[in-house]
């Protein structure tokens, strides 16, 4: 390659790399991101420690989780219709807002010697209630905040803002527990505050569909859209099933202290892998989108998933575990973005929000049951056999995917060039 032509390629990654700061409305939306999931995941820490701390029962804990999920999974339907109705730019600040007041509540509660087991399994209940808005009005709004052409990059690079929360949100709120669970909630309301009026700076087109009441048509229609776009179909279910056979993160505790004897940091340490291998590679995706290929790329990402589950479930080192785990967090990351993408782009704008919040319920759906599925089969057949028999699941749900969905497998380019 000649001087001159390094020095075009240079400029050029340059360009590709500045591109997205060109577009300031989903700037504002990816700095609400960091901050309110940020917040979001410092309130989990504070309230599930707090809850443990209170009552000392395992049951209450997994039901701080269980009353989120469940209305998140009642009101999906009424959220998708919300979101494609109204500015998501305001339900997102709604959303943010609701969860500052919960955290205020929180802040109160204890001082005003209200800090009990009700108030936390309540505000569980509310928490449940926003994020089934919160995600979909979220992912239905970064298509109309930059061009299709830089889509994928922009979801690389939001992907990248929620590894790094997750990465920094807990350990923050860790630190700050140590004052004291009021320091943990002040310190979220603030953020939520930050991260909803970020949210409420964001301006885009938006066009008031025409006015129609909330039926059983407009309710099903996003669940009907998915079940006959074949493309859609096997991306969002393709996590589902992936996730939910492949993940083993509810068995970290007991590879941590019984196989790898490694103890609390040990554990730490592995909760955290994924998470890093997920924001280099989101880090990476943001420069170098996947544009060619994609179905292929996709499917052998969720292979790699599989093996690397395979290896961590077999390894008795340390050190092999925590490579295992970054590099199945960095090819579950190429999966997450080329189907997030993909289904954005397959969607027409006045459905997005009812296929989004369609494909929440799959998200959430895979890390919940996914979190059973590993127990259940942990205790028929051990952590390590639970582990190998989601990899070898794995592999099986990709090669059965690339059988049954050629339309995925099939696709030549992320962003079908114009006709």
């Amino acid at each position: 390659m000649s001087p001159g032509a390094g020095t075009i390629e240079c400029l050029d990654t340059l360009d590709r790399a500045s591109s997205l700061f060109a577009h300031r409305a989903y700037m504002r939306l990816w700095l609400a991101r960091l901050f309110g999931t940020a917040a979001a995941q410092m309130l989990m820490v504070a309230l599930g420690w707090q809850m443990y701390d209170l009552t000392g029962s395992a049951w209450d804990l997994g039901l701080v989780g269980l009353f989120q999920f469940a209305p998140a999974l009642a009101l999906v339907l009424v959220a998708g219709h919300v979101v494609d109705r109204y500015h998501r730019a305001r339900i997102l600040a709604a959303c943010l807002a609701v969860q500052a007041g919960v955290a205020a509540t929180l802040l109160a509660g204890p001082l005003a010697g209200a800090g009990q087991r009700e108030l936390l399994l309540g505000m569980s209940l509310v928490l449940g209630a926003v994020r089934a808005f919160q995600m979909p009005a979220q992912q239905a709004l970064v298509p109309l905040l930059v061009p299709a052409a830089l889509l994928p990059r922009a979801m690389a690079f939001s992907s990248a803002a929620l590894q790094a929360a997750i990465i920094g949100g807990p350990a923050l709120g860790g630190f700050l527990y140590a004052a004291g669970a009021h320091a943990v909630y002040g310190t979220c309301a603030a953020l939520f505050g930050l991260a909803g009026g970020f949210c409420l700076g964001i301006r885009y087109e938006h066009a008031a569909p025409l006015a129609t009441g909330m039926n059983r048509d407009t309710l099903l229609a996003g669940v009907h859209y998915v079940r006959q776009n074949k493309l859609v179909l096997g991306a969002v279910s393709l996590d589902l099933f992936a996730v939910l056979l492949g993940g083993a993160a509810a068995l970290l505790p007991i590879f941590a202290r019984d196989i790898l004897q490694v103890g609390p940091w040990g554990l730490g340490l592995l909760r955290a892998a994924p998470a890093a291998g997920a924001l280099v590679m989101s880090a990476w995706l943001s420069h170098r989108p996947i544009t060619r290929r994609p179905g292929k790329v996709l499917l052998g990402a969720v292979a790699v998933y599989g093996v690397s589950t395979l290896a961590f479930g077999a390894s008795t080192s340390f050190a092999l575990s925590l490579a295992a785990l970054a590099v199945g967090g960095a090819a579950d990351m190429i999966s997450v973005v080329i189907r997030q993408t993909l289904v954005q782009l397959e969607t027409p704008d006045a459905m997005r929000g009812r296929v989004s919040a369609v494909n929440s319920v799959f998200i959430g759906a895979s890390n919940q049951l996914g979190e059973f599925e590993s127990g259940a089969t942990a205790a028929l057949l051990g952590p390590v056999g639970s582990v190998l028999l989601g990899g070898v699941g794995t592999l099986l749900v990709a090669a059965l995917w690339f059988r049954f969905f050629p339309a995925l497998s099939q696709r030549e380019h992320l962003v079908q060039p114009p006709p």
